[in-house]
């Protein structure tokens, strides 16, 4: 995101625009959290996780009274225009705030889970993918060390696209998610193979969202099942959510700041910026938001299915 807010600042100024920076999100435009933002205020943040303007939810943004209070504030700061990154809630919420009052507005896919319409991969995606990858190596050396087998869990409550991306990444021996009705069966039968292939150790990556109930109930169900097996279980949680950017964050999130600007000049609007393939699109907050778009690639998947055996 830090590459983004950067982007945004200095596009703007080389516009000759002046850009306020409003902290804690929808909340600080209600509790009046604004900085004048020039290009020092983002120098040397592209390297850095999360963002320097902070995140909050806010509840009163939700209705009608603090959107109006909202409203009152920035247009007393002389702000006409709002570029806001996030995920679906605040899609939703710059959505009603622009047809409300008729401000300009541009939304940039902020989430790892990568489960957001109109672009192929979300900020913050790769480098979620790169630290389950890097986490899933130093397991596996374990694994290997000790004839284990580990049911390692990473994020995606709906979506299992770090999970799939990540155990492919990985060499994972099976994958569990959300999406699909993967049974406990079908694992089952995955851990027998490998163990028929004289496999001493396995990594099996499970989604949050997984319908079996995540890490920790289906290694109880396995264990059951196979009592023999060493089985040890690691939640990845939040530490997926924080580091340095990677290269291709970086530069994604620059150039969804750099386009969310120039499409504001160009009186874009009530849009969300996105890749695809290797272009810059946008695509109205409408069709973003009700558009379900189904991310994990059949051919990943199938990928996924030969490595495996």
């Amino acid at each position: 995101m830090n590459a983004a807010i950067r982007a945004v600042v200095r596009t703007a100024i080389y516009h000759d625009i002046a850009v306020t920076g409003i902290y804690h999100g929808y909340q600080g435009m209600i509790d009046r959290e604004f900085v004048d933002m020039n290009r020092r205020s983002v120098s040397s943040i592209i390297q850095k996780g999360g963002t320097i303007l902070k995140s909050a939810r806010c509840l009163d943004f939700k209705t009608k009274e603090g959107r109006e209070k909202a409203y009152n504030n920035i247009k007393s700061q002389g702000i006409d225009a709002l570029v806001a990154i996030g995920g679906d809630g605040t899609f939703t919420g710059a959505k009603i705030f622009s047809e409300e009052y008729d401000i300009p507005v541009m939304c940039i896919p902020g989430t790892i889970d990568n489960d957001l319409c109109g672009t192929d991969y979300t900020l913050g995606y790769d480098t979620a993918n790169n630290t389950v990858i890097e986490a899933i190596d130093k397991i596996r050396d374990t694994a290997s060390s000790h004839n284990r087998v580990f049911f390692v869990e990473v994020m995606g409550r709906d979506s299992g696209c770090i999970a799939l991306s990540a155990g492919v990444g990985g060499g994972a021996e099976a994958i569990l998610l959300p999406e699909l009705n993967s049974g406990i069966d079908d694992l089952l039968d995955e851990i027998y193979l490998a163990e028929s292939r004289n496999k001493t150790s396995m990594i099996v990556i499970i989604a949050e969202g997984d319908k079996n109930g995540g890490a920790y109930n289906v290694a109880k169900i396995v264990k059951e099942k196979i009592p023999h097996l060493d089985i040890k279980v690691s939640i990845l949680g939040h530490l997926q959510r924080g580091g340095a950017p990677s290269s291709f964050d970086r530069i994604l999130g620059t150039r969804m700041g750099y386009i969310a600007v120039n499409e504001l000049l160009k009186g874009n609007s009530k849009a969300t910026v996105g890749i695809r393939g290797n272009q810059m699109v946008t695509t109205p907050l409408e069709e973003a938001l009700n558009t379900k778009e189904l991310k994990l690639d059949d051919e990943l998947l199938a990928i996924a299915n030969i490595m495996n055996k």
